[in-house]
């Protein structure tokens, strides 16, 4: 990794092994009444190939976590815990199918999934020579520094061309906070776009997993000395509130969005960064985040010129400054 990389790209079998299973669970086919979409061609042929062990006890497991609620982000970060190649662990948590583990490794052995990703390793390979690509000369950590401070976590992209196919997954382990991203997802059923060719979709599945995580971090870090901030309510609308119901969502939601916007200008183009702000308004009723935006802006301004030390400094006047911007700025 270079002096101007601090985004290691790799792949993983444990995360390919849960989105193989994953490929036989009725997240596809609900992900496609969502949103229907084109899909990679690997993952419409690991469906296919792997069709003869929908049954599977391992893959029925993933089901009825799945039925429960359970975020995808635990499931991947379960399988990271476990060791390569035997998935051994030493304790599986209270919420995980009793023996998933061994499931998950007859699984594999069964299905021959090492021979099939030896089959279709032009695709994979090709996914990671794109997104190292796109991260060459890409600096995440400086540009988070101002707002939670020195980044001592290792940064892994982890292209995925299997499932799920719309959306990131962010998950912390160890030391090294990773995000799970599928490529664009292209118009109607046309193929997703390659990692290479549209950097604002990878700069923003990238940084929005990565601060978030940082975020929820740094909130937890300084949650007593935020608890008289958290105490005034955000100025958001109720569709807004009732997606994110905490203060500490609320803020999280905020901020990375906000600064993924920020980044985007500044890396990308600012056609780019307006398009992605009018889509968060769009989608998640985030209609309060150019406010938030300038909230940042004015925040780094200040910092730069010795006003604030860091991101603390600046939060007791944090929810009038939001408050104010929210009334005058407009996108």
């Amino acid at each position: 990794m270079s002096e101007q990389q601090d985004v290691t790209v790799r792949i993983d079998d444990r995360i390919r092994l849960v989105s193989a299973a994953l490929a036989l669970t009725d997240w596809p086919d609900k992900a496609q009444e969502r949103q229907p979409h084109g899909t990679h061609a690997h993952s419409r042929a690991t469906r296919k190939f792997l069709e003869p062990l929908r049954g599977h006890e391992a893959v029925q497991g993933l089901q009825a976590l799945l039925n429960q609620g359970a975020p995808l982000e635990a499931m991947f970060a379960l399988a990271m815990q476990m060791r390569w190649p035997g998935l051994e662990i030493e304790t599986l948590p209270a919420w995980a199918p009793l023996r998933w583990n061994d499931q998950l490794h007859d699984f594999y052995e069964r299905s021959r999934l090492g021979q099939w990703w030896v089959d279709e390793d032009h695709a994979w390979r090709s996914s990671v020579q794109e997104a190292q690509r796109m991260f060459r000369s890409v600096r995440f950590k400086p540009f988070l520094f101002p707002f939670v401070g020195q980044v001592a976590e290792t940064l892994v992209f982890v292209p995925n061309i299997s499932f799920p196919t719309n959306r990131e997954v962010g998950i912390r382990v160890g030391n090294e906070l990773l995000c799970i991203a599928p490529p664009r997802l292209a118009w109607g059923d046309s193929p997703p776009w390659p990692f290479d060719e549209d950097a604002a979709h990878i700069y923003r599945a990238a940084l929005t997993q990565f601060g978030r995580l940082l975020m929820l971090a740094f909130l937890r870090l300084h949650a007593d000395a935020l608890a008289p901030v958290a105490a005034t309510p955000m100025p958001v609308n109720d569709q807004f509130r009732a997606q994110f119901p905490s203060w500490q969502e609320q803020f999280t939601n905020l901020f990375v969005s906000a600064a993924v916007a920020i980044f985007l200008e500044e890396h990308v183009s600012k056609a780019e960064a307006k398009a992605y702000v009018l889509m968060e308004r769009k989608t998640k009723e985030m209609h309060i985040l150019p406010g938030m935006i300038s909230v940042l802006r004015r925040y780094l301004n200040e910092r730069s010129n010795g006003r604030y030390h860091d991101l603390m400094d600046f939060m007791p006047v944090f929810p009038k400054a939001l408050r104010v911007a929210n009334k005058i700025v407009t996108l």
